[in-house]
C-alpha cells in the first residue's frame, strides 16, 4: 500500500488549492467553505513564499481548516518549516480548528522520507485547535502537549518513534476522542515498545476517548496482548489494529482477554490471520462490525505492514 492521492476533503470540507502556480488574479473559491491546501511543487517556488502569498490573497481569519502538501525536503532549495511558518502567522488564524501537515503522496516523497521539526508550538500557537493529523515522521519532535480543545490526533507514519509516542501518552488532553498512531517498523524509526503505550492503554488522562487506533504496527501482536487487559477498552466504541503484522498469536490474545463484544466497530484489516482465526473472531463477536479485509500471507518468517518506506 501506498499513499497516492491527496486529501478531497478534510474536516467536512472540500479541498481547496493555494499551489505555487496560483497567479495573483487567479479567482479563488469562497474561504469559509473550504478546507484550503498550501503546497508547492520540487524545484519550483519556495514554499515560504507560497505561503506568504496565501496569507496576503485568502480571508485567513474565515479558515478553519488549513492542510500543508509538500513543503521541500532538505535536499531542495525552496524548504521550509510549515508549522514554524503557522506559527508566526498565528494572528492571522483565529479561526483555525482544524490542521492536517503532511498531505503528501508517493510522487512527492515516500512517507518516511517526508521532514518536520519540532510541531509542540502549534498547542500553544492554536489553544482552540480540535483536529491535528501528521503524516511522515522523519526528525519529528513532540513535546507532551496540554490542549482542552483537541478531539482528534492522529499520526501516520511508516515508524513513529518512542519519543513521540511517549510525548502523547504524558499528554494532558482530558477532550480527546480519535487517536490514531500508525506505530509502523523499526526500520524506519518505529521504536515504541507496549510500555511506552502503557499510559494511554491505563486510559487515566484520556477520559473522554472513545475511538483508539494503534496501527500499521510491526508489533501488532504484542500491541494485541497489551490491548487485551487495557482498561482504555472497556471506553471505547471502536478499536482499531488496521495496516499492520496481526497474526493468529495477536487474535487470540485479543479474543481471551476482556470482552469486545461492546464495541461497535473493530479494524483488524491488512493482517496475517488464518481462515480459521478470522472465523472465529467472527463468531465471538457477532453484533460487532469486524473489518477483516486484506489478509495477508506471510512469507516465511517475514510479514510486513502496510505502509513503511
Amino acid at each position: 500500500m501506498t499513499i497516492n492521492e491527496h486529501l478531497t476533503e478534510y474536516a467536512g470540507l472540500p479541498v481547496a488549492d493555494f499551489t505555487h502556480d496560483t497567479g495573483a488574479d487567479a479567482e479563488l473559491p469562497a474561504v469559509g467553505g473550504h478546507a484550503w491546501r498550501v503546497r508547492t511543487e520540487f524545484d519550483e517556488a519556495g514554499f515560504a513564499d507560497v505561503f506568504a502569498r496565501f496569507v496576503e490573497r485568502v480571508d485567513t481569519t474565515q479558515v478553519t481548516a488549513l492542510i500543508f502538501g509538500y513543503w521541500g525536503a532538505s535536499y531542495d532549495d525552496g524548504a521550509a518549516d510549515p508549522v514554524k511558518l503557522l506559527v508566526e502567522n498565528a494572528r492571522r488564524f483565529p479561526n483555525l480548528k482544524a490542521l492536517f501537515v503532511g498531505d503528501i503522496v508517493m510522487e512527492e516523497s515516500e512517507v518516511s522520507w517526508i521532514e518536520h521539526g519540532d510541531i509542540t508550538p502549534l498547542f500553544g500557537a492554536f489553544p482552540e485547535l480540535e483536529r491535528l493529523e501528521v503524516r511522515g515522521s522523519e526528525g519529528l519532535v513532540l513535546e507532551p502537549p496540554s490542549s482542552g480543545a483537541l478531539r482528534v490526533l492522529r499520526f501516520e507514519t511508516g515508524g513513529l518513534p518512542a519519543a513521540v509516542v511517549r510525548a502523547v501518552a504524558a499528554a494532558d488532553l482530558p477532550n480527546l476522542e480519535q487517536l490514531d498512531l500508525w506505530l509502523g517498523t523499526d526500520n524506519y524509526g518505529g521504536d515504541a515498545t507496549t510500555a511506552d503505550l502503557a499510559p494511554i492503554l491505563s486510559g487515566e488522562k484520556l477520559p473522554a476517548l472513545r475511538h483508539l487506533g494503534l496501527e500499521n504496527s510491526e508489533i501488532a501482536d504484542e500491541v494485541a496482548a497489551a490491548l487485551a487487559a487495557a482498561p482504555i477498552v472497556a471506553r471505547l466504541s471502536t478499536l482499531s489494529l488496521a495496516l499492520g503484522a496481526l497474526t493468529d498469536a495477536g487474535a487470540e490474545a485479543l479474543l481471551s482477554g476482556q470482552p469486545l463484544t461492546h464495541l461497535d466497530e473493530l479494524d483488524l484489516s491488512h493482517h496475517f490471520l488464518s481462515d480459521a482465526m478470522m472465523e472465529r473472531i467472527r463468531a465471538a463477536l457477532p453484533d460487532v462490525e469486524v473489518d477483516l479485509d486484506d489478509q495477508q500471507k506471510a512469507e516465511g518468517e517475514w510479514r510486513f505492514i502496510a505502509v513503511s518506506e
